[in-house]
């Protein structure tokens, strides 16, 4: 370590640049000079990632389909009642689904159409889901 006297007078411990050879403050972290680090950060716990802590208590229930009346349907059910009264419009019946069941009575489930999609639509669903 070398002493040096600065344009004020006053005497700064250095030393030299790993890098450069350049002296440098002896506090200096990074080389003016040659912009290289030359030590070790003082205090690495700062630029450490962060501990984070989530506490999620978060106990949803799907309140605006009770306050509505709806009700869950089982998968299961409609497809049962699909295969014993599609062309009825059982399963729109069970759903909820007034108008369409009327509607399925007059034209035998749509002309047929209607119970190959309803088949493709009952089996992509949830076991339990509310009906739209």
């Amino acid at each position: 370590m070398n002493v040096q006297n600065n344009n004020m007078g006053t005497q700064i411990e250095t030393k030299f640049c790993k890098e450069c050879g350049q002296k440098i403050a002896k506090k200096a972290v990074i080389c003016p000079h040659c912009g290289c680090q030359v030590e070790e950060m003082a205090n690495q716990t700062s630029f450490a990632t962060p501990n984070i802590v989530i506490n999620n208590s978060n106990q949803n229930t799907n309140q605006i389909a009770a306050a509505v009346g709806l009700h869950k349907k089982n998968k299961w059910i409609a497809l049962l009642l699909w295969l014993l009264l599609g062309a009825m419009g059982g399963h729109k019946f069970y759903e909820g689904k007034i108008g369409m069941g009327i509607l399925y009575i007059f034209t035998f489930g749509l002309f047929g159409i209607g119970l190959l999609v309803d088949l493709i639509v009952i089996l992509c669903k949830p076991v339990h889901y509310y009906p739209r």
